[in-house]
């Protein structure tokens, strides 16, 4: 790889480099750790499409570190409703309270000490943020790599060749820069599919392209099969408001608002003292890393509130939930539009 490989790609981030509301345009100073730290836990399986709005919304709400450090368990989970992956939530805000007393680690071993931050997100704070020379891999990262120098071993066991080859490319000076300028370029020009090599400034040095054949590049080993959950939620409706439980604090969407429901491992059951109306009219599926989830969703209207755990929220101006329980509100919702709407699909009363 010439040695001016970095020089032409820093060249290029400096007219083509993304607005993005956390980053410093080039050749400016650094953003402030926090906004750096803020944006990349967002960020980590969330696009920046969807990151902005909250990270915006964060922002407003809680100005420094030392803000979200105080904040309110609960408030803040509730404005991260929707991004997903609550235990980034957690680790958020208990790595605040660390930062908070001790104050900002400057070196990857330390930012790795910190709740929620892995050697990703370490090296891209120490980067960005400090202006330390640090290999920063994503996964735009790692396909760009991956085509330059068409590694043909498979992902995930190829990572370790594609960090020591992003290594040798990163430069001793503007290593955030750099690693921004690899992002951006994976993110708009060697995108997965149909990338654009007529606007890359690597292209007369990048050997997937050289061979005709960027989109073979990174090799993926077959996936495994996911595996298949079941579960019940129940809504249970009266005059107007809907009975919502606080999750437990660890697991899948802990701390969170949702549905009250069975186990997602078990068979559906549904429960004689619920008594729904329509139970199994309404099934979401929502996928979540490791397993698909398939939720039904019973609905009972009761003429009194039943004696059962849990608050009880308007149903037509619920906020806060996880996007598995938007979906089905909107599911729920939909029904009973219809059923207004049709005689045919009058709903019972529980």
């Amino acid at each position: 790889m010439p040695p001016d490989t970095s020089a032409h790609l820093l060249a290029w981030y400096d007219v083509h480099a993304r607005v993005l509301p956390w980053r410093s345009r080039p050749g400016t100073p650094a953003p402030e750790p926090y906004r750096v730290w803020l944006s990349e836990i967002m960020l980590q399986q969330t696009g920046t499409a969807t990151v902005g709005p909250y990270f915006g919304r964060f922002l407003a709400a809680w100005p420094s570190v030392a803000d979200l450090s105080a904040a309110d368990d609960g408030a803040v989970m509730q404005a991260w409703a929707g991004l997903g992956y609550y235990a980034r939530a957690r680790n958020l805000l208990a790595a605040a309270r660390v930062v908070a007393c001790s104050g900002w680690p400057s070196d990857e071993a330390g930012l790795r000490a910190l709740p929620g931050v892995g050697t990703y997100t370490a090296a891209a704070i120490a980067a960005i943020a400090f202006g330390q020379r640090a290999v920063v891999v994503d996964g735009n990262v790692e396909r760009v790599v991956a085509r330059l120098f068409a590694v043909e071993a498979a992902l995930p066991a190829a990572r370790r060749t594609l960090y020591a080859l992003a290594d040798a490319l990163t430069p001793a000076e503007r290593s955030g820069d750099h690693a921004q300028a690899m992002m951006d370029l994976g993110a708009t020009v060697c995108t997965p599919r149909a990338p654009k090599c007529e606007a890359c400034p690597l292209a007369t040095i990048c050997a997937a392209h050289a061979g005709n054949a960027p989109e073979r590049f990174p090799v993926k080993a077959a996936k495994a099969v996911r595996p298949v959950r079941v579960g019940t939620a129940y809504w249970i409706e009266v005059d107007g408001y809907v009975l919502l439980e606080q999750r437990p604090p660890r697991g899948l969407l802990g701390g969170m608002l949702g549905l009250p429901g069975t186990p997602w491992e078990q068979e559906n059951v549904h429960s004689a003292t619920l008594s729904a109306s329509h139970p199994g009219d309404i099934t979401i599926r929502h996928v979540f890393t490791h397993f698909e989830l398939r939720l039904s969703v019973a609905i009972a209207y009761h003429a009194a509130r039943p004696d059962l755990p849990g608050e009880w929220h308007d149903a037509a101006t619920l906020t806060g939930l996880p996007t598995l329980f938007v979906r089905a509100a909107e599911a729920v919702l939909r029904v009973r539009a219809d059923a207004a709407l049709s005689p045919n699909l009058a709903l019972e009363t529980a």
